[in-house]
């Protein structure tokens, strides 16, 4: 893969899902760490690299009191809140691109957020202006030339699956890399993984670049 045409997206790694936040993932902050050491190896060979987050602020029933941890779940990723923030070893890349997403409704793919690199709190009508002027990540991707991504991080299950899901739909060729990632569980972590490869989405096992 070249570098001229290739981006890697690093799904949902904050505090909220690793080891103490509020929906924890076993294994979050070991796998954050590994990402920032694939990062810092390889990223010369992204022409762009890309942050999805939970920055949740009115989600209406994705949040709840009596969750199911299927459709609904406890408060988590609440906008400008520390735990919403890129975890630490992520935000130490000094990653230029970041897309935002599920402010005011459920969001599991980073293409259904928008770009916004500062800290504010959107309102419903700056979430909708900016879907209009279409600063989303295919936008993103697309403007930069993009054929190919790479995808990591939190949960393989859920937000890492239904990102690499909507790229391949829309186009893009696409690679999950299994041991960047980290699932809810080993259960549901396999037939995310199932799915994504009947999908057409290739899954690389380690963590080194492969061309």
């Amino acid at each position: 893969m070249g570098t001229n045409n290739t981006a890697l997206i690093i799904v949902d790694v904050q505090p909220t899902f690793t080891e103490g936040g509020e929906l924890a993932v076993e294994g979050g902050n070991a796998v954050a760490e590994r990402i920032r050491g694939f990062v810092e190896r390889n990223r010369g060979r992204y022409a762009l690299i890309a942050t999805t987050q939970d920055w949740h602020i009115e989600p209406g029933g994705h949040w709840s009191d009596h969750p199911d941890f299927v459709d609904t779940w406890p408060v988590h990723g609440v906008a400008g809140t520390p735990s919403a923030q890129l975890h630490p070893a992520i935000a130490a890349l000094r990653v230029a691109h970041h897309i935002k997403k599920g402010q005011y409704s459920a969001a599991y793919s980073g293409f259904e957020g928008v770009e916004d690199n500062g800290e504010a709190i959107p309102t419903r009508a700056d979430v909708d202006e900016a879907l209009a002027a279409g600063r989303t990540l295919d936008a993103l991707l697309t403007g930069a030339g993009v054929t190919r991504v790479d995808i990591v991080g939190i949960a393989l299950s859920h937000c890492v699956r239904d990102t690499a899901l909507d790229a391949t739909s829309r186009g893009y060729t696409v690679r999950v890399y299994e041991d960047l990632s980290v699932p809810v569980s080993e259960a549901l972590g396999a037939q995310a993984v199932d799915r994504m490869k009947r999908a057409g989405i290739t899954i690389v096992e380690g963590d080194e670049y492969v061309d």
